[in-house]
C-alpha cells in the first residue's frame, strides 16, 4: 500500500511588525519543501484571523480547537508545524505552548527557549554564566527613569538601544551621544515594553546556521555581513543596503572556533530546528579574535536570498532535504 504523505502547515504572519517578511520566508519554505514526500500547505496567522491558503486564491479557516481545515467537505489533520513566524506569537513560545497542547510537533525549540530567545537580555544573562561572552547592557523597562550619564559612563557611547523582546529589526537605534537616549528609548518601546541598552562592540558581524537531529549535528559556513550603513537595520537586511559574504572572511581558527561556540549553545539551550546565531567579532588588547554572540534566531529568514539558504548551498548541502531530515527527526 502506498504510504500516505504528512500533512506540513507552513505556519506564517503574525503580529509583529515583520508579518510580511515572515509570509516572504514562508514562500521560500513551500518552495523547498519535498512535495512528492508532504502535501504543504501555508497557514497565516494574525490575530484572530488564522486561515490556509489553497488553490485558486481560495481560504479555509483554520479551527483553533484542533488546528485542522475543512477542504472539499473533509477535515485535514496537520501532522507537523513549520513555524517562521518572525515575533509574537511565534518566535516568543505562545505559538509552541499551543502545539505542545496539541500534541503537534513543530520545527522550533519549546516554550521556555523560545521565550528566552525572544527576550534578549534575559538570553544574554542567561547564557554568560555558560561562558559566553555578551556586550554588557542596562534594561529599562516602560515607566522607568534613567541617567543617561550613568548609562554613558557604564556603557560608553556609542551604544545600542533595542527592544529587549522583540523579534523584529525595528526600533532599534545607535545612539552617539548621551542626549539622544531619550529619542531612541521612546522609537524602542514602540515595538516592546521593556529596552535594552546594549554596549556597542566595534568588529566583523557574522551569521551562522546549526540544526541537528538524532544521527547528526551540521554546522552551515559562517556570512559575513557588511554594510554601509550605521548598522545591519532593517533597511540593510531587506533593502539590500547590506553585502553578506559566505564563508565569511575571518581566519580559520576563528571560524572553527565559532562553529564549535555554535554548537555548544545550540546543545546548552537543548534548541530544535534550524537556528541562526549572530556575532561581533572583535579584537583583544594583543589583537587575538574574541567571539561575542549578539542574539540568537530561532525562526531565521527562509527566503532564496536569506542567510540560512546562502549557507546551506555553500555548505554543499541540498535545503530540501535539510527541511525533510529536520521534519523526520520527531517521528
Amino acid at each position: 500500500m502506498k504510504e500516505l504523505k504528512r500533512n506540513i502547515a507552513i505556519v506564517c504572519g503574525g503580529d509583529s511588525s515583520e508579518h510580511d517578511v515572515s509570509m516572504r520566508s514562508a514562500q521560500g519554505i513551500y518552495s523547498f519543501f519535498d512535495k512528492e514526500r508532504y502535501n504543504v500547505y501555508i497557514v497565516d496567522v494574525k490575530g484572530q484571523d488564522w486561515h490556509v491558503q489553497l488553490a485558486n486564491d481560495t481560504t479555509a479557516q483554520i479551527d483553533k480547537n484542533d488546528f485542522t481545515f475543512v477542504c472539499d467537505g473533509k477535515v485535514v489533520e496537520f501532522d507537523y508545524a513549520y513555524i517562521t513566524i518572525h515575533g509574537n506569537p511565534g518566535e516568543n513560545g505562545l505559538m509552541q505552548g499551543y502545539f505542545d497542547l496539541l500534541h503537534v510537533p513543530y520545527s522550533t525549540s519549546g516554550v521556555l527557549v523560545e521565550a528566552m530567545t525572544f527576550d534578549k537580555y534575559v538570553l544574554n544573562n542567561y547564557l554568560r554564566g555558560f561562558g559566553v561572552n555578551v556586550a554588557d547592557s542596562i534594561l529599562v523597562r516602560r515607566g522607568e527613569e534613567i541617567d543617561e550619564n550613568e548609562v554613558a559612563r557604564r556603557l560608553g557611547m556609542p551604544c545600542f538601544v533595542k527592544p529587549a523582546a522583540d523579534g523584529s529589526s525595528f526600533g532599534v537605534s545607535k545612539v552617539k551621544e548621551p542626549d539622544q537616549l531619550a529619542a531612541a528609548l521612546r522609537v524602542a518601546f514602540m515595538e516592546s515594553n521593556e529596552v535594552m541598552i546594549e554596549r556597542y562592540m566595534q568588529g566583523t558581524e557574522i551569521s551562522i546556521g546549526c540544526y541537528k537531529t538524532k544521527e547528526k549535528s551540521v554546522v552551515f559556513p559562517a556570512t559575513e555581513v557588511v554594510t554601509s550603513n550605521e548598522f545591519f537595520d532593517y533597511a540593510a537586511k531587506y533593502n539590500g543596503q547590506v553585502q553578506e559574504i559566505t564563508p565569511a572572511r575571518i581566519a580559520d581558527a576563528t571560524a572553527k572556533a565559532v562553529a564549535e561556540e555554535t554548537s555548544r549553545i545550540y546543545d546548552i539551550l537543548h534548541c530544535n530546528g534550524i537556528i541562526r546565531i549572530d556575532y561581533i567579532i572583535t579584537k583583544d588588547a594583543e589583537g587575538n579574535d574574541c567571539i561575542n554572540m549578539l542574539e540568537i534566531n530561532t525562526t531565521p529568514g527562509m527566503t532564496a536570498t536569506s542567510f540560512i539558504p546562502q549557507q546551506v548551498r555553500a555548505a554543499g548541502l541540498d535545503i530540501t532535504q535539510v527541511l525533510s531530515e529536520i521534519v523526520e527527526n520527531q517521528f
